[in-house]
């Protein structure tokens, strides 16, 4: 999730000083991405450079307001109107780590998807047991955590059918058969060499110039 652009819709709704855009944003999603004073400021400092907000008012408590610039307007509506672009590689540590442990010799990788099942269970049971203690159940700012929460819940059911999947899928190569040794070929500096399954997909992808003019 993008806190720039979270902060800069909030402030696109009215002046805000940097407590107060903390306390918006907790409201605003339910207070599951807790976010600290520093962070806000930095951003506001980031922002104010590339010209999307700007320092308006001080009040009488010295509290500097900050205000959205047309640009910020801007930047807002493109956000709201645009999908979230998911990365094509994963950093996800834990299928990460589970590819990793699958190529080492000796390690038993059942044991770590058990170990990662129970855990990912434990926090199921967790979300689902979560109740709101805002003073309106009904009211939006409920609606905004549930949404949260709603995600993170299908999110851990999503973790565990995966290490299940991985699981039956372990379960069929003999004990230790995919290990990896360390590779005697030495790799040469510079970047990577490129995939040219990756590169052709690409060319798929982009239109040729003739079918651009069209």
């Amino acid at each position: 999730m993008s806190v720039r652009q979270s902060l800069l819709a909030i402030l696109d709704q009215g002046p805000c000083y940097g407590y107060q855009l903390r306390a918006e944003f907790d409201r605003r999603t339910g207070s599951t991405w807790p976010l600290n004073v520093g962070q806000i400021y930095n951003t506001l400092d980031r922002l104010e450079r590339d010209g999307l907000v700007e320092k308006g008012d001080v009040d009488d408590h010295g509290h500097v307001y900050w205000q959205i610039t047309d640009a910020g307007a801007d930047e807002v509506r493109s956000w709201l109107a645009s999908p979230v672009q998911r990365t094509q590689g994963t950093r996800d540590e834990l299928a990460i780590k589970l590819a990793v442990a699958a190529t080492l010799p000796g390690v038993d990788v059942s044991a770590i998807v058990q170990t990662q099942r129970r855990a990912s269970l434990a926090q199921l049971q967790e979300l689902n047991r979560a109740k709101y203690a805002g003073a309106n159940p009904d009211g939006p700012e409920e609606l905004a955590w549930s949404l949260v929460v709603d995600s993170m819940i299908f999110a851990a059911e999503a973790e565990v059918r995966w290490l299940d999947h991985s699981e039956q899928r372990l379960a069929l190569h003999p004990h230790h058969a995919m290990s990896l040794e360390l590779s005697t070929e030495k790799p040469r500096r510079g970047r990577p060499a490129k995939d040219p399954l990756a590169e052709q997909a690409k060319r798929d992808e982009t239109p040729s110039a003739t079918g651009a003019a069209r």
